[in-house]
């Protein structure tokens, strides 16, 4: 029996489908947010997750199970950085609290590109990022598409801003296992389901599309061009690039034992 948990965020949809229907007898799926899906995964709760990447940094002897994989290769519309002053100027950030590796992408970003290490606060999700009192606030999902028009003096696409900056793409999360877990039989599995929901983004899109507040048409855009599901040679070049930078701000407070170039 092999336990797996999954993000619930939108973003995950073309992955996941129809994974629960392919797992084995005894295998389960669950879906619920990164944090605790990263803590669940380390304390033995579930075997392999998809985790962001900066959890599976922390992890102790994680292993990439799949190529399945949620990334982009340019503009993300889902990952923003809102400023009310220029963002040479941000001393003040504000983080929000559902997203651990953009909060680490964007606090790489700062310090690389401008050798800023602001102070940092919460964005709770009950919030407005108008309502924060912060220069700037790094906002995620449904909100960062759509963020408050007049308020803010520079507006980040993070994606974007990764890509063009170091020139890699720039991986959100991965299917992980914890050590000692056996997971020959896995990769296939994950594989064939991710492939068939990029097959199947349109429907999925129309399924899911007027929940968040989005066209059918918007969504299929964001799950089609947008995002990217294939952890290549190039992706996992950008996951080094990441991971030094966190590594160089001291934002792991343990890193996996595994080297990415052996995943």
């Amino acid at each position: 029996m092999t336990r797996l948990g999954a993000v619930s965020y939108l973003n995950t949809k073309p992955l996941i489908h129809g994974l629960k229907e392919a797992l084995g007898a005894g295998d389960s799926l669950t879906l619920n947010l990164p944090s605790r899906l990263a803590s669940q995964l380390r304390s033995g709760e579930l075997d392999v997750a998809l985790i962001p990447s900066v959890e599976y940094f922390r992890g102790d002897g994680y292993q990439i199970v799949s190529d399945a994989a949620i990334a982009c290769r340019g503009p993300v519309w889902s990952v923003r950085l809102v400023s009310r002053v220029p963002v040479k100027q941000i001393k003040r950030l504000a983080l929000d609290e559902g997203s651990r590796t953009s909060a680490a992408m964007v606090r790489v970003l700062l310090w690389q590109m401008y050798g800023l290490k602001p102070e940092t606060t919460v964005l709770s999700m009950e919030q407005s990022p108008e309502s924060v009192d912060a220069d700037a606030v790094l906002i995620i999902g449904d909100r960062a598409m759509h963020p408050e028009r007049g308020v803010y003096n520079e507006i980040w696409d993070l994606g974007d801003r990764w890509c063009r900056y170091t020139e890699t793409p720039f991986v959100f999360a991965m299917w992980v296992a914890r050590p000692g877990i056996d997971t020959d039989d896995l990769v296939d599995i994950l594989q064939r389901c991710r492939d068939a929901g990029v097959e199947a983004m349109e429907s999925i899109a129309q399924t899911h599309a007027a929940a968040h507040g989005l066209t059918n048409e918007d969504l299929y855009r964001y799950f089609a061009e947008n995002l990217h599901f294939q952890l290549g040679d190039s992706e996992l070049d950008g996951l080094r690039r990441f991971r030094d930078g966190c590594e160089e701000l001291g934002l792991l407070d343990t890193k996996t034992t595994e080297s990415i170039e052996e995943s």
